[in-house]
């Protein structure tokens, strides 16, 4: 566990997988009520990479946008949250970033992503060979940069330059059944994924997924933190988390809020726990930092937007009664 906690207390990331863009309604309403919609930056990697940089990290994105005012635009907000672009890449003809649609609210909570000729599955070796992997600590990446090659041989490829340069690697499983060409092709796939990271996080589902089963998913958290992995942590919703580590479990609760929508809450708490592992906090306490920036996003509209800086999540944990007991 040393070497992974060492490269994450650089503070510095290399994050590879999507952006988009985000469509979402007012507080409330159904999209077929709307009559406007709010725009901002999506892509769960792109959420991560945004996340840690408001909270005083660094992360560089590595991906591909569409060559049009979609791309031109994941670039800029990219850049607005301080996130290094440096490795994203335009390409043209028929390609399109990802885009998602999707209600402020919780009850009927409807989300449709577009993903038809999806520009970040066009990543490719050139691409991550292209990576100076010795300007971060430690590589972060989510479960659909998987789902199809090019992007799934290239992050492979990635993995092992990594790897080469003394990176650990950050696993966010993301398991989304829509990117992938069956079960059967994504079960093969993750799994490999996960035996190859130092850190998994993930929720009930997708463990259990992995592992054949949703009732033999902690067997399988719990086995891969005893096999190949330093740090497993296993998200359960409302009845918080558990994480293998060093052959102990930490159970841990959450911050109870009024949700707003259901979205960007694990893409915040990955940038959250990160983060207060670089600045050196214990591992439950981290845990519980990444649980607080997930209450943080899903009360607020947005994704990249609705996610915590440092001053909101301090203030957040300062003001609230404190987290719930774990199961």
């Amino acid at each position: 566990m040393s070497a992974l906690l060492d490269g994450i207390r650089t503070n510095s990331f290399v994050v590879i997988g999507r952006a988009g863009i985000d469509f979402f309604t007012d507080p409330g309403v159904a999209v077929e009520d709307a009559e406007t919609v709010t725009l901002g930056l999506g892509g769960s990697s792109a959420n991560i990479a945004a996340g840690i940089c408001k909270l005083g990290g660094q992360a560089s994105l590595v991906t591909r946008v569409s060559d049009d005012s979609v791309g031109s635009y994941c670039i800029g907000q990219l850049s607005r949250y301080g996130v290094g672009t440096e490795y994203v890449k335009p390409i043209g003809g028929e390609y399109r970033n990802s885009l998602a649609l999707y209600e402020s609210r919780v009850a009927g909570h409807r989300n449709v992503i577009y993903r038809n000729g999806a520009a970040d599955f066009q990543m490719n070796a050139d691409d991550v060979a292209a990576v100076d992997y010795s300007r971060f600590g430690a590589l972060i990446t989510a479960g659909t940069v998987f789902a199809a090659d090019p992007s799934r041989s290239a992050t492979f490829d990635a993995f092992a330059r990594a790897r080469a340069a003394g990176l650990p690697i950050i696993f966010d499983v993301d398991y989304r059944p829509y990117s992938w060409p069956s079960p059967q092709v994504a079960e093969e796939v993750l799994s490999r994924a996960a035996a190859a990271s130092d850190m998994i996080v993930g929720n009930d589902e997708e463990f259990g997924f992995m592992a054949g089963g949703i009732e033999k998913g902690l067997d399988k958290a719990r086995a891969l933190a005893a096999d190949t992995a330093a740090i497993v942590v296993y998200k359960m919703g409302e009845k918080g988390a558990v994480t293998f580590a060093d052959g102990a479990e930490i159970h841990t609760g959450i911050w109870p809020v009024d949700a707003l929508k259901p979205t960007g809450a694990g893409d915040s708490f990955m940038a959250g726990m990160i983060t207060g592992l670089a600045e050196g906090q214990g591992l439950r306490d981290a845990i519980l930092r990444g649980s607080a920036c997930a209450s943080v996003t899903v009360s607020r509209p947005g994704c990249a937007p609705a996610m915590a800086d440092t001053a909101t999540l301090t203030k957040f944990m300062a003001d609230h009664p404190g987290p719930t007991d774990a199961e």
